[in-house]
């Protein structure tokens, strides 16, 4: 048994809601119509070089249905995948969902939140779209509700922020999570790993960064080159800028930041899978996350390894 209270060599996402809840809990995807100031020119134009939206929108997620509609079809859909799971989370992930008003804020999480089977929201945004107010907001709502802020951060170098069109840099993102954390709100982190310049001796050494910031969880994800991005064009240009793990190779470089990790991180993810239709460039076909899990699971086991194993406590 782990320091977490599992038998997985890991800080699970599945066991944390456990915990918390004492059953399963399920996200629910919802796109409530909010934009990003990469996007209309606040902060940039164009978005980040890696983002498209569409490769992790469900296909129930639109603006156009509102609120309840999308849970409500977004419960019908899980509930034919997690027949065990009987409480959601509302998981508003496409572009900045703080990126508004408070005003407007405050209508939409309302409606989640007033939906019966929902026990919390998840709010995906930019580390330079939050403010005092906005989180005083969240705090209020934490008390009734879980509660869940997950920024993308990316990388913790500002060179690699600066080349792909981020539009902050990493003091932004610590600003906020500790704001963030600093009201009792559960704060996520998504982080790719293999950006270009970005060597796997670096990205092991972030971990120790990683590690500094008052994160609940996190997100790693492989880097991934989707159609329609400016990626893609860079890509096709400079092939050489980019290199991509084989299955094998990615899981021993996981390993090494897993053993590293400081243990009461959750590890939401640690890869991603997209619909084949948005790939460019190399991939690693159809493999399904629940298979990539098992895979590294065995992989930890074989090594003797697991989370937290290399922490040191500064």
């Amino acid at each position: 048994m782990y320091p977490w209270g599992d038998d997985r060599p890991y800080n699970s996402y599945s066991a944390y809601f456990r915990r918390l809840f004492g059953e399963r809990v399920q996200k629910v995807a919802v796109n409530a119509g909010f934009t990003c100031p990469n996007r209309d020119g606040t902060v940039g134009t164009g978005g980040c070089t890696f983002c498209n939206n569409g490769a992790f929108t469900p296909s129930y997620c639109t603006p156009l249905k509102s609120v309840t509609r999308q849970i409500e079809e977004g419960i019908e859909f899980h509930r034919r995948r997690y027949r065990d799971a009987t409480r959601y989370l509302a998981y508003f992930q496409s572009f900045s969902n703080t990126y508004a008003p408070l005003e407007r804020l405050a209508k939409v999480y309302g409606e989640a939140l007033s939906h019966p089977m929902v026990a919390g929201i998840v709010v995906g945004t930019r580390p330079d779209c939050v403010d005092e107010r906005k989180l005083d907001y969240f705090a209020s709502l934490s008390r009734d509700a879980y509660v869940a802020v997950e920024y993308g951060i990316e990388s913790t170098c500002d060179d690699t922020l600066r080349r792909v069109n981020r539009g902050h840099d990493f003091a932004t993102a610590r600003r906020a999570v500790e704001m963030t954390a600093e009201r009792g709100i559960h704060v996520g982190a998504h982080f790719i790993l293999g950006l270009p310049g970005e060597s796997d001796d670096m990205l092991v050494a972030q971990t120790d960064i990683i590690n500094s910031l008052p994160l609940t969880s996190v997100k790693f994800h492989q880097l991934q080159v989707f159609s329609g991005t400016a990626m893609e064009h860079e890509y096709d240009l400079h092939p050489e800028r980019f290199r991509f793990w084989e299955v094998e190779e990615y899981m021993d470089l996981f390993v090494e930041i897993l053993r590293r990790l400081r243990p009461d991180i959750v590890v939401e993810r640690f890869a991603s899978e997209a619909p084949p239709r948005y790939h460019h460039g190399r991939n690693w076909g159809l493999l399904r996350n629940e298979t990539l899990w098992s895979m590294l699971e065995k992989r930890l086991r074989e090594k003797g390894a697991y989370q937290g194993e290399k922490f040191i406590h500064l």
